[in-house]
């Protein structure tokens, strides 16, 4: 049996300025309309835009399994870097840091996500990677996040500039 990967990363570019995207990413209502796991999420009562200490929960999904995790903004450099931090089911010992950083490329920008895994129970991931076998390799999924993630807001200009 093997173990789940700690950090990952994934990139794509679009022609949306980073405006777009940031508008996109920092409203959390709209997670679902991009990411493949994370079918929906909303605001906690801290809060309804996205600042540091903020938190909102997420309702995920993978193969059969469905499951909801709390989390909160850890970094908001806007319209470059946002940053949370999950909280699993026991706190502190389930608990991923997820990165979205916006940079210039050419007359576009370059999407890049990254996560590290901060705290994960002995033993637990294993259990995770013997039952999401998804969470095995997650490079692919993720790039494809971000080319949805990049189609979304090149629509949302294009809609915005008609």
């Amino acid at each position: 049996m093997g173990t789940l990967a700690r950090h990952g990363r994934s990139e794509a570019i679009t022609t949306a300025p980073a405006e777009a995207l940031w508008h996109i990413i920092t409203d959390v209502t709209r997670t679902g309309e991009w990411s493949h796991e994370c079918r929906a999420a909303h605001w906690r009562r801290t809060g309804r835009r996205a600042a540091p200490g903020v938190r909102f929960r997420g309702t995920n999904r993978s193969g059969v399994f469905v499951w909801s995790r709390s989390c909160m903004f850890t970094a908001v450099d806007a319209p470059r870097t946002l940053a949370w931090k999950t909280v699993g089911l026991w706190g502190k010992v389930d608990s991923t840091e997820w990165r979205i950083d916006l940079e210039p490329a050419g007359t576009g920008t370059r999407i890049v996500q990254s996560y590290d895994v901060l705290h994960v129970a002995p033993g637990l991931d294993r259990v995770y990677w013997l039952l999401v076998k998804a969470h095995r390799d997650r490079r692919d999924a993720l790039a494809d996040d971000l080319q949805r993630l990049a189609r979304l807001a090149e629509n949302d200009q294009d809609r915005q500039a008609a």
